[in-house]
């Protein structure tokens, strides 16, 4: 469905199979259109849009909704990110296939979480915590 209401169906385009992208026209319905600019400055009246366009969609009404919501994910999700990426330099992973990558972030999560542990509790308490 287009912004105006119309009913769009797919069209066939091969480029862009690879890059997961929906090629949706309605040639009666987008010549005479007001809103056509809006959609697709293509000539040929394609409305092209990647297949999980809807989730961005969603979130950007989401947070349109609780702007507050960005402000405190940066608070609590964003800093041990920077801070790994800042311990890691600007390399990439050094292990290769997803398990061993996964393994690779898993350490230096698990890095991250002690250090943060023994800047909060210190040394002495956190060896009590982890002999109990």
């Amino acid at each position: 469905t287009c912004p105006a209401g119309q009913h769009l169906t797919k069209g066939k385009v091969r480029s862009d199979r690879r890059d997961n992208i929906d090629h949706d026209r309605n040639l009666t319905a987008c010549s005479a259109c007001a809103l056509k600019p809006q959609c697709s400055p293509d000539t040929h009246k394609r409305v092209k849009r990647w297949q999980h366009e809807d989730v961005l969609d969603r979130m950007q009404a989401r947070l349109e909704r609780m702007p507050e919501a960005m402000s405190i994910r940066r608070q609590t999700v964003e800093h041990p990110f920077g801070t790994i990426k800042a311990w890691m330099g600007s390399t990439h992973f050094l292990m290769k296939t997803l398990k061993k990558v996964k393994t690779e972030m898993s350490l230096h999560v698990l890095a991250y979480n002690l250090k943060r542990m023994i800047s909060i509790l210190g040394v002495g308490p956190l060896l009590k915590a982890l002999e109990a």
